[in-house]
């Protein structure tokens, strides 16, 4: 049995130390998906001595299917279209634009929960780290990694303390480069691999964002 992580601040500080050499000279973003991604990303941020931001991704649920994905929202307005499911299920323009528009409303709302009046980093040209606590499915993962890519930053490393053997099979080709911490088989949830995994909330998410912010602002002043 693979050790157990103690808790997600110690899952940043581990992914922290093996990220080092890989960005090494890079102009570096660390980008986590909300919640569980934050305090992970916040001891990544730390140790890369790099700025901490959320990325957010709605999915754009089918009207009348509602686990059924036609594609994805996310951070910075970028819109990622499934052809396969919009093809399959002839669907309108006028219905995509619909579920666009309250998808970015939520979005908004989300963003100036998380992030207050601090304004959203630019990824064009980064080194972006993308995390989060966990990758089981992947499927909000992908939506991300498409979101990210068309910001057209300079690569894509996607580092996760814990995985599915097969989501990172699967994902590898997607991104530039792939740290996972651990690959349990069989893999059950993510949950299993921490100690405490208690529920992320959005009070404490903002908190770290706003941590990383300040050590950003006192490491620029040195």
């Amino acid at each position: 049995m693979e050790k157990r992580f103690k808790n997600r601040s110690e899952a940043g500080k581990f992914l922290g130390q093996k990220l080092v050499e890989h960005v090494q000279g890079a102009d570096v973003l660390v980008l986590a998906l909300p919640r569980g991604g934050v305090p992970v990303g916040l001891e990544i941020s730390r140790i890369l001595e790099a700025p901490l931001d959320i990325f957010l991704v709605r999915k754009l649920s089918l009207p009348g299917h509602g686990d059924l994905a036609m594609g994805a929202i996310a951070t910075g307005s970028v819109r990622t279209l499934n052809q396969s499911v919009v093809r399959a299920f002839g669907i309108s323009q006028h219905v995509i634009d619909t579920a666009t528009e309250r998808a970015e409303a939520q979005l908004r709302h989300e963003e100036r929960l998380y992030r207050g009046d601090r304004p959203g980093h630019v990824v064009r040209g980064k080194t972006v780290v993308l995390v989060d606590d966990g990758l089981a499915a992947g499927s909000n993962m992908r939506a991300a990694i498409s979101a990210i890519r068309q910001q057209h930053p300079a690569r894509i490393i996607l580092a996760v303390p814990v995985a599915a053997p097969e989501a990172c099979q699967e994902i590898r080709s997607e991104v530039d480069e792939l740290i996972c911490g651990r690959m349990p088989d069989p893999f059950m949830a993510a949950g299993l691999w921490y100690r405490d995994f208690s529920p992320v909330t959005d009070e404490e998410a903002q908190q770290s964002l706003e941590r990383a912010a300040k050590y950003q602002l006192a490491g620029a002043h040195h």
